[in-house]
């Protein structure tokens, strides 16, 4: 894996997204990360119980499913189809452990319009710090970019709700976690988790995902595929794959790159919760195999 630690071949320094925010717009998702990462600390003081790592062992599937098949595969992409009634139970999960449909939707539709040129919301060419806080702090979108590139989402009364009171639901859920288990759950059970997986997760695909040489295709970009990144993250880790042919609800395309989110939309699907899984077809399978590599 000696290419982690390396840029792409050729890569230039790039500016960052003209601010959109200032003071308080700022300041509020600075604190809530910087706390976030001090609360954990305070477990060496009060010290765990067994059912809080419970808690937060049960958290990881539920929360890389929101961000990885909720909102990247389904909502940015509309890799498979729902009913509405499930769509709004995504979006639900999806704001309890990360944030809302509409505004994930956008930011990340813009990447991939804009992917590694100065038009990005969050390519490692615009820094390390940009790329992985910095962006989550203030991605240079206004609120009309946002809705305008999520405009088939917008429709959705209930998605538009969740957009402007996207804390609600993480609210409610750490309130219950406090209620059931006290101080400890919470921190272990749904912060400590949120911190290392729904937080510092995205962020691993954004600037590691973007660096390297382990690519099936050309694309445009500097988009790479890891499988390191893929195993922490459940599949999200092929990420020259995904940029190649975003569509597909199967990030992995062949043999021996691992996509555990699919085998879970194979089930749901089983269900009769979701439908028409979008899979890369043959004739982008098979340019892929002509230069497949050993991925990193």
């Amino acid at each position: 894996m000696a290419d982690i630690l390396e840029g792409n071949a050729a890569t230039a320094r790039l500016p960052r997204r003209a601010r959109t925010k200032t003071g308080f717009g700022i300041a509020l998702p600075a604190a809530g990360i910087a706390v976030a990462h001090l609360l954990p600390l305070t477990l060496f003081y009060t010290g765990t119980k067994w059912r809080d790592w419970m808690v937060f062992a049960g958290m990881y599937v539920p929360m890389v499913f929101a961000v990885g098949a909720g909102l990247h595969r389904y909502f940015s992409h509309r890799a498979f189809r729902t009913s509405r009634t499930f769509q709004f139970m995504l979006g639900l999960l999806s704001c309890c452990f990360f944030g809302d449909p509409i505004g994930f939707t956008g930011k990340h539709r813009l990447h991939h319009r804009h992917s590694d040129t100065a038009g990005d919301v969050h390519s490692p060419r615009q820094g390390f710090w940009h790329c992985w806080f910095g962006s989550l702090v203030d991605d240079g979108l206004t609120e009309e970019e946002i809705l305008a590139a999520a405009s088939d989402l917008t429709k959705y009364p209930e998605l538009m709700w969740l957009h402007r009171y996207f804390w609600v639901p993480a609210v409610a859920l750490m309130a219950v976690i406090l209620a059931v288990g006290g101080y400890t759950m919470l921190v272990t059970g749904y912060i400590l988790s949120w911190v290392l997986i729904t937080l510092h997760g995205p962020c691993t695909v954004n600037y590691f995902c973007h660096r390297g040489t382990s690519r099936n295709y050309e694309t445009g970009d500097d988009s790479t595929n890891k499988l390191w990144v893929s195993i922490y993250l459940l599949g999200e880790g092929w990420h020259n794959n995904h940029h190649h042919y975003p569509g597909s609800a199967r990030a992995g395309f062949f043999s021996g790159e691992i996509d555990p989110l699919f085998s879970i939309l194979r089930l749901l699907e089983r269900f009769g919760l979701i439908w028409d899984l979008r899979v890369p077809p043959e004739h982008v399978l098979e340019s892929g195999r002509r230069d497949e590599k050993i991925c990193a």
